[in-house]
């Protein structure tokens, strides 16, 4: 069982996802028993057992599906005669496994390096998130204004967006000095496979922006999915409480979706 954990530090370490399987109910004959456990990658490849046989490939199938959700799953499931025979056993047995995801840290890409920002990453940091902040002018972007930052990017926007590595663990907070940059920004990200995006602005600065992103050829439904104005309705009104509407809005869809 310890090349399981060792197994799971190493997913963790190279950035990578799995899923761990654990058997926690088992009743009459099965092929292993309470507490053994298997990792499942993404391409279903495994370390560790559960029993083999058709049993465990079904549990592999349910594991990758596992990992591409992100929630956990409890699965019951009966020994048939056949399972059994397998197994090289006389008669079935009962068991449930939990499975449960191995992911990677969300990260939370901050575009913008003002008031808003500061809190944002305070707050992100505290609720599990790596923290990447990324402006285009130096002095808004150092270790000493965000220390809970892993990742500064001081840089013009365009040049910064080949550096990030946004995949669907990844949630991106549009909050630029301007208009200009804001669109500049939305135009990219709506393109990724970000989980959350989400710009600042009035219900008409969100209009114009959109409508001129939609005169480039943007497709409607992109910009659909973009949470604008950002954050939960609380009538914020300081940094910190603005900083308060948006992770709520970022906790309610890492949760539900």
């Amino acid at each position: 069982m310890d090349d399981i954990y060792q197994e799971i530090v190493k997913v963790k370490e190279a950035g990578q996802e799995a899923a761990l399987v654990t058997i926690v109910s088992a009743t009459g004959s099965t092929p292993r028993e309470e507490g053994a456990k298997m990792l499942v990658k993404p391409d279903g490849t495994i370390a560790g057992t559960i029993g083999g046989g058709s049993l465990e490939a079904h549990v592999i199938e349910e594991a990758v599906k596992v990992i591409k959700q992100g929630k956990p799953k409890r699965l019951h499931m009966s020994l048939t005669a056949k399972e059994a025979e397998e197994a090289g056993m006389i008669c079935g047995g009962d068991l449930e496994v939990f499975i449960e995801p191995i992911l990677t840290a969300p990260t939370l890409y901050i575009f913008g390096g003002g008031h808003v920002s500061l809190p944002l990453a305070r707050m992100g940091k505290l609720l599990g998130f790596k923290i990447t902040v990324i402006d285009d002018r130096a002095e808004f972007t150092s270790a000493k204004r965000f220390p809970e930052a892993e990742i500064f990017l001081a840089d013009d926007f365009t040049q910064a967006f080949p550096r990030l590595e946004i995949d669907k663990s990844s949630y991106i907070v549009i909050v630029t000095r301007g208009h200009q940059h804001d669109e500049l920004v939305l135009g990219w990200a709506v393109g990724t496979p970000a989980k959350y995006v989400g710009m600042i602005g009035s219900k008409t600065k969100v209009k114009t922006i959109f409508a001129h992103l939609l005169a480039k050829g943007m497709p409607k439904a992109k910009l659909d999915s973009v949470h604008s104005p950002i954050g939960l309705e609380i009538e914020a009104q300081t940094p910190e409480e603005i900083a308060v509407s948006i992770l709520a809005e970022i906790v309610k869809v890492r949760r539900s979706t």
